[in-house]
């Protein structure tokens, strides 16, 4: 005889059913909200690679170990810069600021072999061609340089300088760090506080193109940018490095460190040296210390030779022939001219 479902099995079979579809869903709803996450986590952008820390900061007479006494009222903050990883800084800076105006970088010092974020230059070189232009460029007149010189010009010169906000431009940082330039960017951008308007990262882009073009239309083009003031320029060998960057079709450019052991012929034989085993075909060079000195390289016979690699010296050439502008000062590795009326 068979006997008939109880009901409790026929209760059991009801809640079995409901509870099915239920879970159905609950795994559809969990297996897409993880798959979303992990889309999220792979298209979010990381951080910048870095932090600056801040170490030590007051005015600038706390800093004997700056060369800047002519500008005792400066506010002076010291910062290293940290990556998680690593236990050592990989790069001291120090940013000045005054009258509450946004800060300026005026000495980096680099810890690593590759550059980071400044090609650097000697901060007395630039305490001194800043006294130089105080001294000897007219109030009325406006200056033009890259625009972290410009900001350090302007800062301790008291001259008009046609850039004054941190642009950024070009990013220099290793290679490993490609994949985070944007997050370096709008890192940078909010630690210094002042990126510019469209119109002055507009302007910076001409005078780029200024500096990469043959000689009579880049002279042209700097008037261009100042009217009809009177106007002074400043360059650096740095400056090769940071307008290769960006203008690389115009300006093909290496640079290499060379120990200083105090024999200078053979400093010159290690430079040249390499300079032809690589290919290139003049070269400049920058004292970065007392130890070591940098060395530009530039490729010139397959381009048309730029506004700025004339205004430097190079192998076999000096600005002193240079006619296009008029130099009028030199202070380390800093050279200044006057640009020629319209």
């Amino acid at each position: 005889m068979i006997s008939a479902p109880s009901l409790n099995a026929s209760v059991s079979n009801q809640s079995v059913s409901k509870i099915l579809p239920s879970l159905g869903i609950l795994l559809v709803t969990g297996g897409l909200f993880l798959s979303g996450w992990f889309v999220y986590l792979w298209l979010k952008p990381l951080p910048a690679p870095y932090v600056y820390q801040l170490v030590d900061e007051g005015m600038a007479t706390k800093f004997s170990n700056l060369p800047l006494q002519a500008w005792p009222d400066l506010k002076i903050s010291k910062y290293e810069l940290r990556v998680p990883s690593i236990d050592k800084p990989i790069a001291i800076a120090y940013r000045a600021s005054k009258n509450g105006e946004h800060p300026v970088l005026l000495n980096w010092e680099n810890l690593v072999s590759e550059p980071i974020g400044v090609m650097t230059s000697d901060l007395s070189e630039l305490a001194a061609i800043a006294g130089d232009v105080a001294k000897h460029v007219p109030s009325k007149a406006v200056v033009l340089a890259w625009w972290d010189t410009s900001r350090q010009l302007g800062l301790l010169s008291g001259r008009e300088t046609l850039f004054t906000s941190h642009l950024g431009e070009p990013l220099i940082t290793p290679t490993y760090w490609k994949p985070r330039s944007d997050s370096i960017r709008a890192y940078e951008n909010q630690f210094w506080g002042n990126s510019g308007s469209p119109d002055e990262q507009r302007r910076f882009q001409l005078f780029a193109d200024a500096l990469s073009s043959e000689v009579p239309k880049g002279v042209a083009m700097l008037r261009e940018l100042v009217g009809s003031r009177e106007a002074y320029i400043v360059v650096h060998p740095a400056d090769l490095y940071k307008l290769g960057l960006m203008r690389p079709d115009k300006l093909d450019m290496a640079f290499k460190d060379f120990p200083l052991t105090g024999n200078v012929h053979g400093l010159v034989g290690q430079v040249k040296g390499w300079m032809k085993e690589n290919g290139y075909d003049t070269y400049t060079l920058q004292s970065v210390s007392e130890k070591v000195v940098r060395a530009y390289f530039l490729k010139q016979s397959t381009k048309e030779k730029t506004l700025l690699s004339q205004m430097l010296p190079l192998m076999n050439s000096t600005p002193i022939d240079f006619e296009a502008l008029q130099l009028v000062h030199k202070q380390g590795g800093y050279w200044i001219y006057k640009i020629p009326s319209a």
